[in-house]
């Protein structure tokens, strides 16, 4: 259905892949759907969505409304007559009432093996779980949380050293070309959507800025894993006295690559060493070599020449 009348909703960059791959396979949405232009990096410029941008390069009509239950904007999207609606990482919740407008439904590109990892950070799930694989479910949306039924999935292996930052742009990849390949087939209804396995359920919740703080307790795997999960956002923080400034608060370091090492016995959070091949920090089993740090304010450099900047031998870290 080349001629399909779809409507795609979709906001970050991991939508503009599939948005992208659609277009490409000859199939332009009517219209395209996308979160309000909102303040974004240090000087909280508002700015686009990259959905936004992409579409308005290539004469796409955009629309941004705040939310999908105001009657006036159900009338519009109703009016299209729209075939299909795409959605990949909208950040709206779609009412039933939407969800019925398109003639064949709305379907969703979701980065994870559906039904684990449900909800709104399956990369960085993946990656905290220590999966070996993940992958892209294309689903049919139902009003409950990515419980829909699952038209088909595609697989890929999750590496050693992984970050989400990078799993992230495997799995949009992967979401595009699978969207393409398949859309005609589940607009003709070639392809036939499958009952999730309730029993298989787990859930991804949102990522907070705590979520990424370096708890010593933990083990050296865990906290590697943790490390490369909230790599690049909101990126792995622990805290250290500040004994080396004239600043009385603590220093909140970032953690941007790590890897497990045999540690001697120590209370965990203890820096056992501090040295050209890494920062050294004792956990609740093993430690964790630090290898790519940042110091608040400034860019981020190798465990070498953080060791020259401020040497943490000896401290405890929070």
């Amino acid at each position: 259905m080349k001629n399909a009348r779809v409507i795609f909703a979709g906001t970050p960059e991991f939508a503009r892949a599939s948005l992208a791959a659609l277009v490409d396979s000859g199939v332009t949405p009517i219209l395209v759907l996308t979160q309000p232009d909102r303040p974004s990096g240090r000087g909280k410029r508002v700015t686009a969505s990259p959905v936004k941008r992409y579409a308005e390069e290539r004469g796409i009509a955009v629309m941004q409304p705040r939310t999908l239950r105001d009657a006036e904007v159900q009338a519009e999207l109703a009016a299209l007559k729209p075939d299909a609606m795409i959605v990949a990482a909208y950040g709206l919740i779609l009412p039933q009432d939407v969800l019925d407008i398109p003639a064949q439904g709305c379907i969703n590109v979701h980065a994870s093996l559906l039904p684990r990892w449900r909800g709104a950070a399956p990369v960085q799930a993946a990656i905290l779980a220590g999966d070996k694989s993940t992958g892209i479910s294309l689903m049919a949306m139902t009003a409950g949380l990515d419980c829909g039924p699952v038209y088909l999935s595609e697989s890929l292996s999750i590496a050693d050293d992984e970050t989400a930052g990078s799993l992230h742009d495997r799995l949009a990849s992967l979401g595009g070309e699978l969207l393409a390949a398949n859309l005609d087939d589940i607009l003709e209804q070639r392809i036939v959507p499958v009952a999730q396995d309730e029993a298989a359920t787990c859930y991804a919740g949102k990522v907070q800025k705590q979520d990424a703080q370096l708890d010593w307790t933990r083990s050296a795997d865990e906290l590697q894993r943790r490390v490369r999960a909230y790599n690049p956002v909101p990126g792995a923080f622990f805290f250290a006295s500040s004994e080396d400034t004239n600043d009385s608060e603590p220093l909140r370091i970032k953690c941007w690559r790590a890897e497990r090492v045999a540690g001697a016995a120590a209370r965990p959070g203890t820096v056992l060493s501090s040295d050209q091949q890494g920062v050294v920090v004792a956990c609740g089993v093993d430690a964790l070599s630090l290898l790519e740090l940042q110091l608040p304010g400034k860019r981020r450099i190798a465990a070498r020449e953080f060791s020259d900047q401020l040497d943490l031998t000896g401290r405890v870290l929070g």
